[in-house]
């Protein structure tokens, strides 16, 4: 019969026959509650039917056998007390041990444990020990280490608590990841434009068809409605961001509260500072290095990216077209998109209204444009043969490239033969040798 007690430190015994693996040693005195000391004259482990309660101490003298509260504790095991019955169980809650109240003293009895509870109370080990099978197993992690020394995996490992009570530097050194990001619980916005994301990528390999290198993101975190905006070079940075945030203030009638982009000094300025201070914007930046905490401009960045190499390879257009392909990826997606907080495009969100995308043509596809921009003669063609990429930005009407004169127009009056490009999928580009020369 084992007996609970809260004010000693070790496992301790009496009967010298209960201990299996015996080791000879003195290991200091154990004082009495009427002031008599008894030496503490070795250990060794408990091994009754499927429990195994290790390096517990022999005192000679001791008239009960003790277990410690403290000791099991210190092995993040939870020992619980209640009227008639005590128990000692495992984070999770499940029942190791379980004993009786007899007057005022809770005992536990061994020989009544179930046989289906595996029960190994292991001591700790030193610190010493610990990270000395630390190195031998090349710096296995000690949950592993435990994992083999409670399932019996190995034969020669001692069986203790290995626990790590300090960094490894070597460890640092030679397994260090960035730190994990996980999403919010909770949402950080409740209304459009209360925060915005930025991000600048480029410059690219190919200027556009304008000239320009470089696109800018900016994401809204409600809607999650995006807009691009498309740069000849860095310098023009700090101008097309002022010039969105009036443009849009206006346009939707609601004041922007927060700015996040990275540390990048193309929007940590004194031009854009000073903007934002005088119209109370606070601007936040995400740490050097650590594009994570500006994921969602960046997830976008790579979403309307590959959406962009896509059209333009399916429609077999040259690389000069990318600043289109991407203006009209976002164009669509802004109304396709669904939103898996409100199952809603972010064009209903920031617009309140439903989006009609009964307009909307394969990118790439073969078009012709009604000519009124010329003086023609009566027989001469009334139409122009283009390419259909893209939508206006500051109009009801489409973007066309002409081949014959290898310019982009915005028109209204447009056919399509959309056709053409499901054709090109399966078959050579009809329309790869009119452009190789553009």
């Amino acid at each position: 019969m084992w007996y609970l007690d809260s004010g000693c430190s070790k496992h301790m015994t009496g009967q010298k026959d209960l201990l299996s693996i015996y080791t000879e040693k003195f290991c200091g005195n154990v004082r009495f509650g009427n002031d008599q000391f008894s030496p503490i004259l070795g250990y060794g482990d408990v091994i009754q039917d499927n429990v195994t309660i290790t390096k517990v101490s022999y005192v000679e003298g001791l008239g009960h056998n003790l277990f410690s509260i403290g000791q099991f504790c210190d092995k993040y095991l939870e020992v619980h007390f209640k009227a008639k019955r005590c128990s000692v169980c495992t984070k999770d809650g499940k029942e190791l041990l379980v004993g009786t109240r007899k007057s005022n003293l809770y005992t536990i009895n061994l020989s009544k444990v179930q046989t289906d509870n595996q029960v190994c109370l292991l001591s700790k080990a030193s610190l010493q020990q610990s990270w000395l099978w630390y190195q031998r197993l090349s710096h296995l992690i000690f949950h592993y280490i435990n994992k083999m020394v409670t399932g019996k995996l190995v034969k020669g490992l001692p069986e203790l608590k290995y626990e790590k009570k300090h960094l490894c530097a070597a460890c640092e050194k030679g397994k260090m990841k960035r730190a994990t990001h996980k999403p919010k619980p909770e949402h950080s916005t409740s209304s459009p434009l209360e925060l915005l994301h930025m991000d600048l990528c480029g410059p690219m390999r190919t200027q556009s068809i304008n000239g320009k290198r470089y696109v800018l993101v900016i994401v809204d975190d409600y809607s999650r409605y995006t807009w691009v905006k498309f740069l000849r070079s860095k310098d023009e940075t700090p101008e097309v961001i002022i010039s969105f945030l009036r443009t849009t203030q206006v346009n939707l009638q609601k004041p922007v509260k927060l700015l996040r982009t990275d540390n990048d000094t193309k929007f940590k300025n004194k031009t854009v500072e000073d903007y934002l201070e005088s119209v109370r914007i606070t601007h936040q930046f995400s740490t050097a290095r650590t594009p994570e905490q500006n994921g969602v401009v960046e997830r976008r960045n790579r979403t309307l990216v590959e959406a962009a190499r896509t059209m333009l390879s399916q429609s077999d257009l040259p690389l000069f077209l990318w600043a289109e392909a991407v203006s009209t990826a976002c164009y669509t997606h802004n109304q396709s998109i669904i939103h898996h907080r409100f199952s809603k495009t972010p064009y209903a969100l920031i617009n309140n209204r439903t989006p009609r995308i009964k307009h909307f043509h394969v990118f790439g596809c073969r078009c012709f444009v009604l000519n009124d921009r010329e003086n023609l003669n009566k027989f001469g063609p009334k139409a122009d043969e283009g390419i259909f990429i893209g939508y206006s930005q500051t109009s009801v009407a489409y973007r066309v490239y002409l081949k014959k004169s290898k310019t982009v127009i915005e028109s209204v009056n447009v056919t399509f033969d959309e056709e053409v490009a499901s054709e090109q999928s399966s078959s050579e580009p009809v329309l790869t040798g009119v452009l190789a020369s553009g």
